[in-house]
């Protein structure tokens, strides 16, 4: 049997450095791409194992390089390609809503284009969002209504719709993974655990959209990358496959599990402000599908994932101050 030959589109994201470091330390043989050059070793988790240098890097953005990445596609006959790509933040979509059109669904659907006429490839992995549903109201099924409620969410109902036609139309070798909030070592600083940690570190206000009633289930990044993986190799072609845990948090509960951990107080750390349009209230994700169809069961709990946050930033302390702490917005 031919060996499997992984690309991942958006490696620079948190999830997508996250699932490269997971693949290479399962042996695969993994190429990582993203639109801009590699960031800060700290935001990239395979940089910090001794299979690193197993792993290929090359510049590509699905909106301007498809040629390439057609080319690229060819010329290592990858099996399976895993799609982190995407304009991802929800409270800035309002601000520049085409753009989120432009790369979540008019290049999406490009790259859809191309990869269907790719006769080696094995499984294509489209990650997609909760987002879709819009507030949720119990524990929720793949098969639920779309409600989308931002620019954001509906840029990624527009692309996932659209997948489910070249499934439906060519037998497309596609499924698509939702997960619950995702979180670890190496996210962003302006994610809500990072950012907590590291405003505590620093003696920074946090301040807390809503009053931090919104509940969510978070979810620690190595359990969904085992989840992602699982579904690369064995999901049922044209499905969906929530990625969830059920540990409930509301996100204050959540910080005050932050705070505490670092011996801060609440009222002294956190400034409360009002809630952001558009804000769904929760995402309770049913993960049943995946949990008895591919034997996959979350191993983290949050309070330990949390440890494991505080530990990446004190390991990476000095160098925390020179990497962004708020998002920049690329068109």
């Amino acid at each position: 049997m031919t060996a499997s030959k992984f690309l991942v589109l958006g490696s620079n994201s948190f999830s997508g450095a996250s699932f490269v470091d997971y693949l290479a330390e399962q042996g695969h043989d993994v190429m990582a791409t993203s639109r801009s050059n590699e960031p800060h070793d700290a935001m990239l988790p395979y940089k910090w194992q001794k299979h690193s240098s197993d792993i290929r890097f090359q510049r590509i953005d699905i909106n301007n390089d498809l040629d390439a990445l057609d080319a690229l596609m060819k010329a290592e006959k990858f099996t399976h390609v895993v799609n982190f790509a995407a304009q991802s933040m929800v409270g800035q979509s309002w601000d520049h809503p085409d753009d989120w059109m432009r790369t979540n669904v008019v290049s999406t659907v490009r790259l859809h284009v191309l990869l269907r006429n790719l006769d080696f490839l094995d499984r294509y992995v489209h990650v997609t969002t909760p987002e879709v549903y819009g507030s949720t109201d119990g524990w929720v099924k793949e098969d639920t209504p779309f409600n989308p409620s931002t620019p954001y969410a509906v840029s990624r109902a527009a692309g996932d719709m659209s997948l489910k036609t070249f499934v439906d139309t060519y037998d497309m070798p596609a499924v698509s993974t939702r997960a619950a909030n995702v979180y670890g070592p190496g996210q962003q600083l302006y994610r809500i655990i990072p950012r907590t940690v590291y405003a505590a570190m620093t003696g920074e206000k946090l301040r807390l959209d809503g009053g931090g009633k919104s509940v969510r289930v978070f979810i620690h990044m190595r359990d969904v990358s085992d989840a992602t993986l699982k579904i690369a190799m064995a999901g049922t072609n044209g499905d969906t496959y929530h990625i969830s845990g059920y540990e409930l948090v509301s996100i204050r509960q959540l910080v005050e599990m932050v705070l505490e951990k670092l011996g801060k107080n609440f009222d002294e750390c956190v400034e409360l402000g009002p809630e952001r349009p558009g804000k769904d209230t929760a995402y309770t994700l049913d993960s049943f599908k995946l949990r008895t169809e591919l034997g996959w069961q979350d191993r983290i709990s949050l309070s330990d994932g949390i440890d494991d946050v505080i530990e990446w930033a004190q390991r990476f302390q000095s160098e925390l101050p020179n990497l962004p702490s708020t998002y920049i917005h690329k068109p």
